[in-house]
């Protein structure tokens, strides 16, 4: 069984450890516990974490969070992986800061990544997990506060968060979206 799991980011320096790039660093967590790394390939950063007999293939697409339909698509067919095998991990602007909420579809919610996943796919019936960012800041600065970096406090919160996000991705793969929704969400 093979499993596409996409963290949402934007490639470069300049946006390292911002609040936009938290999928990148969920999935960075996972690589760096497994000993594997990524490997820069067609449309993105790639890697292969087994675990209990599934493959995951994680992806931190290079085409920025805004344009990430097309590594997606182009991973999902090169993997040959069905759409209830695909997770994306991003962030999320209504949710309180750490909070993890896995749905199985929906809309985009206003997030640019999913908009142009959901116009490359044709659809929008695939997993996503979004982790919260919050939505502290002044009144038409949503850009920079989205393409700010952690406080430490922030950091702190997330530090505990993220490892639940890598048992999220896990149960995903071995017990299924909606079981793993019923056991995570809310917690």
């Amino acid at each position: 069984m093979k499993y596409l799991i996409v963290g949402l980011g934007n490639v470069g320096v300049e946006y390292q450890h911002t609040r936009h790039n938290i999928g990148f660093e969920v999935l960075d967590a996972l690589a760096k516990a497994s000993n594997i790394c990524f490997e820069d390939k067609r449309y993105g950063a790639v890697t292969e974490y087994k675990y209990k007999g599934r493959t995951f293939v994680l992806l931190k697409p290079a085409t920025y969070v805004n344009l990430s339909g097309k590594a997606v698509n182009y991973w999902l067919q090169k993997e040959n992986i069905p759409i209830e095998n695909f997770l994306v991990i991003l962030d999320d602007l209504a949710l309180p800061l750490g909070a993890l909420r896995l749905r199985s579809k929906g809309s985009d919610g206003g997030h640019n990544g999913l908009k142009n996943m959901n116009e490359v796919l044709g659809r929008n019936d695939y997993a996503r997990l979004r982790v919260g960012i919050s939505s502290e800041f002044p009144k038409g600065s949503q850009v920079d506060y989205v393409l700010g970096r952690w406080s430490t406090e922030e950091e702190k919160i997330l530090n505990e968060r993220i490892p639940i996000a890598i048992d999220m991705i896990k149960s995903f793969g071995t017990a299924g979206v909606q079981l793993t929704m019923t056991q995570f969400n809310n917690k």
